[in-house]
């Protein structure tokens, strides 16, 4: 499929990531026109050739495929809910992150204003569009997603999940998630080695061959996990995974267990509930069955 660099393109926000997105599309030739609720943020994609909005309307009225890209939900229902009527007959992606509820709410908002709509996760940060290893999840309008998908691969790897919007922003989460979590146990280890002299620089010398060679156990969990047998033998036990010596030798350091003991209080209500010989993926129960009120994050899934 070759790209249509016909098609006019309105790109709103021009955040770090939205000024790259609207860069790979001015870079590839595309007719862009780009809006930005302070002012100066477009001066650059202007000289490159794109041209710079006063208004959303004006903004909305230059292209027939809009391109979102604000702080967070409630910022986009701020910006599309007055010019909705400009919106209808258009074909609006989003690419704002959000949660699975406020996708599939944005959705049935576009869809009941006469928009066709995908929704998407960049899997990447701003310096990686247009570069190897970034790559974008869609759901929502399959029509908009094939129709597109030469401009959309501009972006990265585009992957799409279907029908149901809120699946990108569903695997997009849970995808960070685990990001997030190595993320902080880097800082745990980082922190608990700086009292003995080494640099956060050299403990990252030490600690990325490491945890390289151990997303290499993925796929065994993911193999337990699904056949849901965690008696499979070759597994580490729980009770042989038990935390406490890493908990008492960060206290040791004088720092905070908060990030280690988050993961011994999954270990150990397995291990409560009779399951310590059993391998260290079951610690999935614990996060599938919050146990306590506390376990469970208050929020509102739908901030209009």
């Amino acid at each position: 499929m070759t790209s249509d660099n016909n098609v006019q393109v309105s790109v709103l926000g021009l955040g770090a990531m939205g000024a790259a997105l609207a860069h790979a599309l001015v870079t590839a030739g595309y007719a862009t026109t780009v809006w930005n609720r302070s002012p100066g943020k477009a001066d650059g994609l202007v000289a490159q050739g794109a041209e710079a909005a006063a208004t959303t309307v004006d903004a909305v009225r230059a292209g027939r495929l809009v391109i979102v890209c604000l702080l967070d939900h409630a910022s986009v229902h701020e910006v599309l809910d007055p010019i909705a009527h400009e919106l209808s007959g258009r074909t609006l992606i989003n690419v704002t992150t959000s949660s699975p509820a406020q996708s599939r709410e944005l959705a049935a908002w576009a869809a009941q204003a006469g928009v066709a709509y995908l929704d998407g996760g960049i899997m990447a940060v701003p310096q990686m569009i247009g570069r190897p290893g970034a790559s974008v999840l869609y759901s929502g309008s399959a029509d908009v997603f094939h129709q597109y998908r030469p401009l959309l691969d501009l972006w990265g790897t585009s992957t799409y999940f279907g029908e149901d919007a809120g699946l990108a922003s569903l695997y997009d989460l849970a995808l960070l998630a685990g990001m997030y979590v190595m993320f902080a146990g880097f800082m745990h280890g980082t922190a608990m080695v700086a009292p003995a002299g080494m640099t956060a620089r050299q403990f990252a010398d030490m600690a990325t061959p490491w945890l390289t060679a151990m997303t290499g156990a993925f796929q065994g969990f993911a193999a337990v996990i699904d056949g849901g047998d965690y008696t499979v033998k070759g597994q580490q036990s729980l009770e042989f995974s038990t935390l406490d010596t890493l908990l008492a030798a960060s206290s040791d350091q004088g720092i905070s267990t908060e990030a280690v003991a988050m993961v011994q209080r999954l270990i150990q209500r397995q291990i409560d509930a009779g399951h310590g010989k059993e391998g260290f993926a079951r610690i999935i129960e614990s996060i599938k069955h919050p146990q306590n009120p506390q376990d469970l994050v208050e929020h509102d899934p739908i901030t209009a």
